[in-house]
């Protein structure tokens, strides 16, 4: 057992529905086999088991480990590709990249710079668009299983208006996803994720064939994007003119449930949000992607209102970068321009957003996403170098929610000291 001494931020009750920012100046936090086996003050904790190794990390401020329930894995080499819509970029930036993965020794390089902008940033957890080649997702989960991250991810699957390379057919689209899910589906930390990569590029019979994985693998994930960009949704309604709006597109073929996570959402009608809340679906939420593509600004309030589950999601790479303080900040500036349409934000509900928020919506919320007993010891250790602007904010933060909001306002992952995954160090 390891006692781990600290100074620790969690908010383990949505302040969405009444809770509030947990701070402890001077935590113990009893970690054995990868678990919180107890928590409390430092000296109560220590009095108990006064055997135990002591880690003091006060030096710095301890928080859940990051959730990032959006991500793409082919997209970390053009991150920062900026002034262009969602259409226009995936034509000039993203999707030309994606079609380099044919290469396998390409996606190993590409799956150990992503890994590693995760772990920098502090992500321990994270859904992830993986690949339209089946070789890339497994080299992709490989790497998630060497490094220790928990990850759901899955073969991308399109089979129409993208470039000829990325396109293929429901009959291998299916059998290519089944043999990978079998292979890493609740194989330790991975998952596996049933993903095509927007109705706009996946027919009818892909849709189907999506569901016939989703109903084989019991316990698969669905991901997609939904209501990103206004010409997007224009496209789809042309597409799809029998159904009701773009969500519909995914619920027809039973793909929108429980274990169903849609990103974007900006551009939701009041019937897709009934849906989404009825069905149990949740939504990441994406800001700075949104921001650099012109997409919108996110109706927060109005999906909070409704029932639907949010959490943050990095959008990688036509969001830009890692960070889920970024993300935070980018939410929050979001809520502060909506004014009276917007839901304005603290630091406790930035941090719910980051962390349990996502846990939940990745169905671990028994597992991970704050850090009370019971729980995975998935941590992150924020700890500035002397002198920075974040060292001399948290040094003279007034309390404890200010040293929240200064970590979202000016944290970076060069900010992130140490990374920990079920009590184990994954930044070496």
């Amino acid at each position: 057992m390891t006692l781990y001494r600290a100074r620790v931020s969690d908010t383990p009750v949505s302040p969405f529905s009444g809770g509030t920012l947990r701070a402890d100046s001077d935590a113990g936090l009893l970690v054995e086999a990868g678990t919180i086996t107890e928590r409390g003050p430092f000296a109560e904790v220590a009095a108990r088991h006064p055997g135990e190794d002591v880690v003091d990390l006060r030096d710095g401020l301890l928080v859940p480990g990051l959730v990032d329930t959006h991500v793409h894995f082919p997209q970390v080499r053009v991150i920062g590709a900026l002034g262009m819509p969602l259409l226009e970029w995936l034509d000039r930036c993203a999707l030309p990249e994606e079609a380099r993965l044919a290469d396998v020794g390409y996606a190993r390089g590409v799956a150990a710079d992503f890994v590693s902008g995760l772990v920098r940033a502090g992500t321990t957890t994270a859904l992830v668009f993986g690949s339209h080649f089946a070789p890339a997702v497994e080299v992709l989960f490989e790497e998630v299983r060497r490094v220790g991250l928990r990850v759901t991810t899955g073969l991308v699957v399109s089979d129409r208006i993208l470039r000829e390379e990325l396109l293929t057919t429901p009959d291998r689209a299916y059998g290519e996803s089944r043999a990978l899910a079998e292979r890493w589906h609740e194989r330790g930390r991975t998952r596996y994720a049933v993903t095509p990569r927007f109705s706009l590029s996946a027919s009818d019979a892909m849709l189907d064939a999506c569901a016939s994985v989703v109903k084989d693998v019991p316990g698969a994930w669905f991901t997609s994007h939904v209501n990103e960009n206004l010409a997007e949704v224009e496209s789809v309604r042309e597409l799809f003119g029998d159904s009701d709006h773009y969500v519909d597109t995914y619920d027809r073929h039973g793909l929108v449930g429980g274990r169903t996570v849609l990103a974007h959402n900006v551009h939701a009608t009041d019937d897709e949000l009934a849906l989404l809340a009825a069905q149990g679906a949740a939504v990441a939420h994406c800001p700075t992607s949104n921001s650099a593509l012109g997409s919108g600004l996110f109706p927060l309030r109005r999906h909070v209102e409704r029932g639907v589950r949010v959490a943050l999601g990095s959008d990688v790479g036509a969001g830009t970068g890692f960070s889920l303080f970024k993300e935070g900040l980018q939410a929050y500036f979001m809520q502060q321009l909506l004014r009276d349409e917007g839901l304005p934000l603290t630091a406790a509900h930035l941090l719910h957003l980051a962390t349990r928020a996502g846990a939940e919506a990745l169905g671990l919320g028994d597992t991970v996403g704050d850090l009370s007993a019971g729980r995975q010891f998935d941590a992150v250790l924020v700890r500035p170098e002397p002198g920075s602007t974040l060292e001399v904010g948290l040094r003279h933060a007034a309390d404890d929610a200010d040293a929240v909001a200064k970590l979202f306002a000016l944290g970076t992952p060069g900010d992130v000291a140490q990374v920990w995954v079920a009590g184990e160090c994954v930044t070496g």
